[in-house]
């Protein structure tokens, strides 16, 4: 077993490594392991190597080497070394002579550019064949396998594209290889570069894709060739791999390095940019990004800047600042220099803040918005307004157009706009679209935004072993959702030796860890975008418990001997040794092991046989040892009429005892000797209380010949079968019980009888077994993370003191138990720490013995670990008097899983430890009032946070407060509504509430018009802070001026409140007709009495017909007292009503005509009016004229215009100055001036210019308009 306190990972120091060499070549593969002695094994395909003439082992200390002499195509494969528990794999590879490549090191550098500055900028001729290729370099190091680098045990690659560097103009080859063992079909390979940008696109002169497949090793290839490196070329790509049921990917970047030459420097190109590094930023087609400045080149570069001369500088700064407002941003470095601006950040900030005037687009009217965002599954409307309404446009995703396909794209015109419409959007439609018109684009971008994930399944604790798997599984609530793994609150990623593996399937998510360690122990999680699964792994040391060991064995002549152990691994090997040699199985000797026993038995013993046995299990440093002595029976010749004698090695008449485990089998064997031949009796003594040997029972035979007689629970049996049951030979006796119980434990008495005499012997049977299980055990003193458990021993502990108690936990919802010791606890209490506070959990102990482990015991009740709360925060004393403190201070920042359930307050003088109780329970408010303090005192005060796990951390006030109360000046904070007149309504409460300052306590007076208050309708209510004037239903007599007083000594403030309350006005008075003529009627009345003590908003006036009485207002809010009332109808009588209105309402009762007012019928003689001939003839003119159509043939369509003059005008219609007049295609309409031809049905042979003409006496018009017919495609 591994020393204490270490931390074994691997049982090998240093590893092979996969390699390739060529056929013919001899190859070494080494390893060394942490210690010497140590059993190695190679392996070929999963079978043993030995030494031969082809493969060659060694072992030097620690170093073991396994050579392979002249390597052959039938060599490549697969090997692994095994040491222990510990298996590592490599691989070889074996290629053709000629082809043979160098190994690599382990760690493949990255691709460097080739050729140097100079020779990118030399000119082709002059570097001709001679030149070296700049090809050659990087694709060699690409090509080349990296035979350090490890198989991905999960993904598809077997050499990913590293990152890359490369001169402006040279040549870089990435190259990506593929392992085709498994795949049944070639994998699909796409080249991408920054997010979108397909690469199989842009194949071309720059730009080239290759692909191979060797059959030898079953290697896809497939290679990216750049040739002739642009600056633009620079940043992040990414090789996609996928196959019918797989998919990875792998990101790298590409540096293009500026050539500089010492004859021709470019200085502009020196500060332009070329992309950001990693493909943060999408490069167009067309390198739009050309042209964008990186002035913090310009800095870095200072080698290339020359001191500037102030004599350049511009002479005008509004003129520079001008030229630059109005230059595109490609030419702001040329204008920087010529004009001697050098802090280029300060002046691209300075434009960014001048308005600039953007050029109006010609195609659009309302173009895309810069970006947009839709739900996964839903859809999204893409809308632009074109200025042509007849433009064509395409639509373009990732720079490629759109084709319509299915539903998935609708596009829509309707007049000037055009719209797009995809749905059920998924996240392969998060891309960057445009919208193409002529040579005018507008682009957005659409991000798809998935629906949170959710944890349907958590994941569960775990208890393993080191060395042993770990396997974490959860379940989310969305197939092929993004998770992310985390260990102790980090994130978990590929290592280089690629410990943790990432595996999905469908919903479900794994973790798996191949070869757990101790360093892996910790809390892991799995994030979502809609929650988190937490769940908890420890790992112990690899440790092997003997649950029952070999025990010596003393046996006879041709017995069998069975020397049996159990141990806690069922998985563990071991080897027999005999006197330390191993033990070779034969026909007599046979090893066996089944679960977690192993047995050595041993057929017809002989003496020499008699010798040390022990039982070695593999990988562990421990033995179990037992000693198997040979009995030899002698028997003395006597002559005839032998008193019967039992022939044992301890033959005194002292009970020998036997020790049996509970369900094994108990073989008494007895040798005796008599002639004649003896009665053998087997008795069993039990006695109520105590063991004793047992009475032959009354009724039993004195002599019973030849057959075995025993008494068993003072019953005399004779069972040759059965359980229980005695054999009996000529020359032994054979008491056998299978499957040892409780109940069979007791004194055993063998009497030997003949007729010369008798012999007796007395055999104490012991039968031990487990314990029983332990009662259900108790937590206390649950903490944050820890609790207490405390058990009772077993009731029973089986025979054998119980050595210790082993622990098990498990959350309350799970069902999987997770050990909590391998080492024995001693003691009935233990500790437990390391878990989760808020999760419920349940305990149960198992009791142990040299026998074995006992059933579980009962899960103890259920319980959660709950921590108590941090401190409060921000205490502060917020108010002092004589004799109370006012405290205020804020919720703790960590409450925990147990909520909070109050507070408690303390105080105690200053330079006294003692704290007394500030007030009896909790409180749950924030805030307090200490009252009955001793005045004059220094007193400190903390609060406390309690929950049910206990009181947290105190908070103390930092300094001592003294109870004292502090003079404060009496000041009256009047609210601003109540500065002004306050209006009630009569019969409305008022609630005037006017907070105020000062100490002591204020005295409040209220007064109204320089009077006390009086009365039982109003009342004054104070407290230490405000006061309220409260009035439960007003009156106008409450109306008036109140004056509030706050005093302190001689100190006082005073406030004045204007209370006006206000009810209906009265109605009008003297309502009177004035004048009555024609068809209308004068009124006139006096305003009311009592305007309601408030300013009137107008009046109404209302008629009424006499014959019906229904009244109908006719004038509203009217502000005037006298009015005329029109329209009346003649020969009806009309009463009249006026009501007055304020704020509050209409006056309840109107003022009315006391008389009806009739409308007489005067007569009435008709003079038509002489009016003047006027001409009202016009020429025809165009109020609205044709318009351009461009219309789908097959589809009737129409032709309108608007025309006016008179008189009527004459219409004719034309088309390419054809009448069309007598053509029945086209039908003609004219209603109300506008103008309709229809033409049913065009085709492109209807496209033309039609022709509107419009004829009278005084004139003519015409109009025109170009009709174009498309067929649809």
């Amino acid at each position: 077993m591994p020393e204490p306190g270490k931390k074994p990972v691997s049982a090998f120091s240093k590893k092979p490594r996969s390699v390739e060499v060529a056929a013919g070549s001899p190859v070494v593969f080494e390893v060394e392991t942490e210690r010497a002695g140590v059993k190695v094994r190679w392996q070929r395909g999963g079978s043993d190597i030995g030494a031969s003439s082809k493969y060659g082992l060694a072992t030097e200390g620690t170093r073991h080497t396994l050579t392979v002499r002249e390597v052959g195509p039938a060599d490549q494969g697969s090997y692994a070394v095994i040491a222990g528990s510990s298996k590592v794999k490599f691989d070889l590879k074996v290629t053709e002579a000629e082809k043979a490549e160098p190994v690599l090191a382990p760690a493949p550098a990255p691709a460097e550019a080739t050729g140097t500055p100079g020779e990118a900028l030399a000119p082709a001729a002059e570097l001709g064949e001679s030149a070296p290729s700049p090809e050659g370099s990087s694709s060699a190091a690409r090509n080349a396998p990296t035979s350090g680098a490890p198989d991905d045990p999960i993904g598809l690659f077997v050499m990913r594209p590293q990152d890359g560097e490369v001169t402006v103009g040279g040549s870089i080859t990435f190259s990506a290889r593929v392992a085709g063992a498994s795949l049944l079909k070639p994998p699909v390979v796409k080249w991408f570069k920054g997010k979108w940008v397909d690469l199989s696109s842009k194949v071309g002169q720059h730009l080239q894709l290759h692909d191979s497949y060797d059959r030898a090793s079953k290697v896809y290839l497939f290679e990216l060739h750049i040739t002739d490196a642009q600056p633009a070329f620079t940043g992040g790509y990414r090789c996609e791999v996928s196959t019918k049921d797989k998919f990875d990917c792998s990101n790298f970047n590409l540096t293009v390095h500026e050539a500089m030459g010492t004859g021709d420097l470019d200085l502009l190109s020196s500060f332009r940019r070329t992309s950001l590094a990693g493909g943060g930023r999408r490069i167009s087609d067309s390198h739009e990004d050309a042209g964008i400045l990186d002035f913090s080149s310009l800095l870095k570069k200072s080698s290339f800047r020359t001191p500037r001369d102030s004599k350049l500088e511009a002479p005008a700064e509004e003129d520079v600042w001008e030229i630059l407002r109005q230059a595109p941003p490609s030419e702001y470095e040329r204008i920087a220099f010529q004009y001697g601006v050098t802090d280029l950040r300060g002046m691209l900030k300075r434009l960014k803040g001048m308005r600039h005037d953007e050029k109006k687009s010609t195609a659009f009217q309302k173009k895309l918005e810069p970006a947009y965002q839709v739900s996964k599954g839903h859809k999204i409307r893409l809308t632009v307004e074109l200025a042509d309404p007849d433009a064509e446009v395409r639509w373009l995703k990732n720079g490629q157009e759109i084709q319509m396909s299915g539903s998935k794209y609708i596009f829509e015109s309707i007049g000037a706009k055009r719209t797009l419409t995809i749905s059920q959007c998924s996240l392969a439609d998060d891309a960057a679209y445009q919208c193409v018109v002529g040579g005018e684009k507008c682009s957005t971008e659409l991000f798809v935004k998935e629906p949170p994930v959710l944890i349907t399944r958590p994941l569960e604790d775990q208890l393993v072993m080191v060395g042993q798997r770990v396997e974490f599984e959860c379940e989310v609530s969305e197939e092929g959702a993004q998770v992310k793994w985390l260990k102790d609150g980090v994130e978990l990623t590929r290592e280089e030796t690629f410990k943790y593996r990432f595996k999905k399937d469908g919903r479900r998510h794994r973790l798996i860890i191949n070869e757990a360690t101790l360093e892996d122990t910790g809390h892991y999680a799995l994030r979502t975008s809609g929650g988190q699964a937490l769940a908890e792994l420890i790992v112990q040391e690899k440790k092997l418990e003997v649950y029952q060991s070999i025990a010596d064995l003393t046996v006879g002549a041709k017995d069998q001997a069975v020397f049996k152990c159990e141990v806690s691994d069922e998985n563990v090997r071991g080897v027999w040794l005999k006197n330390g040699k191993e033990l070779l199985p034969d026909s007599r000797i046979k090893v066996s092991h089944i679960g977690r026993v192993h047995k050595l038995t041993i057929d017809d013993v002989t003496p020499a046989d008699e010798a040390d046995y022990s039982f070695v299990p593999e990988g562990f440093a421990c033995n179990l040892s037992a000693k198997l002595h040979f009995m030899e029976v002698k028997i003395d010749f006597v002559p005839r009429q032998e008193p019967p004698k039992i022939h044992l090695d301890c033959p005194g008449r002292i009970p020998d005892t036997i020790v049996v485990v509970a369900g094994n089998k108990l073989r008494l064997d007895v040798p005796i000797s008599g002639d004649p031949a003896p009665t053998v009796i087997w008795q069993k003594a039990i006695t109520q209380g105590s063991k004793s040997p047992a009475r032959p029972a009354p009724d039993a035979p004195e002599d019973a010949g030849d057959s075995d007689e025993w008494v068993f629970d003072k019953k005399l049996l004779c069972e040759t079968e059965g359980r229980v049951r005695v054999e009996t030979t000529k020359d032994r006796s054979i008491f056998t019980v299978e499957g040892a119980e409780k109940e069979d434990e007791g004194v055993y008495t063998v009497t030997v009888k003949n007729p010369v005499g008798e012999d007796r012997v007395n055999l104490t049977v012991k039968v031990i077994d487990v314990p029983d299980a332990p009662a259900a055990p108790k937590v206390s003193n649950v903490g944050e993370d820890s609790c207490t458990v405390q058990w009772e021993p077993p009731a029973y502990d089986g025979g054998q003191p119980v050595l210790g108690y082993i622990l098990e936990r498990k959350k309350k919802k799970s069902y999987r138990w997770m050990r909590l010791n391998f080492d024995l606890i001693q003691e009935l209490s233990h500790e437990a720490r390391r878990m989760i506070e808020g999760v419920v959990y349940e305990m149960r102990v198992y009791a142990v013995n040299a026998i074995g482990m006992s059933r579980p015991s009962p899960a103890s009740q259920p319980f959660m670990p709950i921590g108590p709360p941090s401190e409060p925060t921000h205490l502060a004393v917020e108010d002092v008097s004589d004799t109370t403190v006012s405290l205020k201070w804020r919720p703790p920042e960590r409450v925990g899983a147990g909520g909070l359930d109050g507070y408690s307050v303390e105080y105690c003088p200053e330079g006294c430890s003692e704290w007394v109780t500030a007030l009896r329970g909790l409180t749950e408010h924030t805030s307090i009032l200490v009252k009955d303090l001793p005045t004059g005192a220094r007193l400190l005060f903390r609060v406390r946070a309690h929950n049910m796990a206990g009181p947290g951390a105190p908070v103390t006030t930092t300094e001592p407060v003294t109870v004292q109360e502090i003079l404060q000046r009496p000041r009256l904070q009047l609210p601003r509504h109540l500065r002004q007149t306050i209006q009630k309504k009569v019969r409305e409460p008022v609630n005037l509430l006017i907070p105020f300052q000062g100490k002591p306590r204020p005295q409040v007076t209220w007064t109204k018009e320089g009077q006390p208050l009086a009365g039982e309708e109003v009342s004054v209510r104070n407290s230490p802070t405000d006061t309220i004037l409260f009035i439960r239903a007003a009156r106008r007599a409450h109306s008036g001026t109140y004056q509030v007083t706050v005093r302190i000594e001689n100190m006082e403030d005073k406030a004045t409140l204007v209370l006006q309350v206000v009810d209906k006005p009265s109605p009008p008075q003297d309502l009177r007709v004035t004048e009555a003529w024609g068809l209308n009627v004068a009124l006139e009345w006096k305003p009311p009495q009592d305007d309601g003590n408030t300013e009137l908003w107008g009046y109404t006036v209302q008629k009424a017909d006499k014959k019906t009485m229904e009244w109908f207002t006719v004038l509203e809010h009217y502000r005037r007292t006298h009015c005329v009332v029109p329209e009346l109808i003649i020969g009806n009588g009309y009463y009249f009503r006026v009501f007055s209105q304020n704020m509050v309402g209409s006056s309840d009762t109107a003022a009315t005509t006391k008389e009806p007012v009739f409308i007489p019928r005067p007569g009435i003689t008709y003079v038509p009016p002489n009016y003047k001939a006027l001409d009202f003839s016009e020429a025809p003119s165009f109020t609205q004229p044709l318009v351009n159509r461009s219309v789908i043939a097959g589809y009737t369509t129409m032709l309108c215009c608007a025309v006016r003059g008179s008189p009527k005008p004459k219409i004719s219609w034309f088309k390419n100055g054809l009448d069309l007049g007598g053509d029945a295609r086209f039908r003609m309409f004219s209603k109300q001036g506008v103008l309709t031809l229809e033409i049913r049905k065009p085709c492109p042979f209807d496209g033309g210019i039609y022709v509107c003409r419009a004829t009278n006496l005084q004139g003519e018009a015409q109009c025109e308009c170009r009709l174009e017919v498309r067929v649809p495609q």
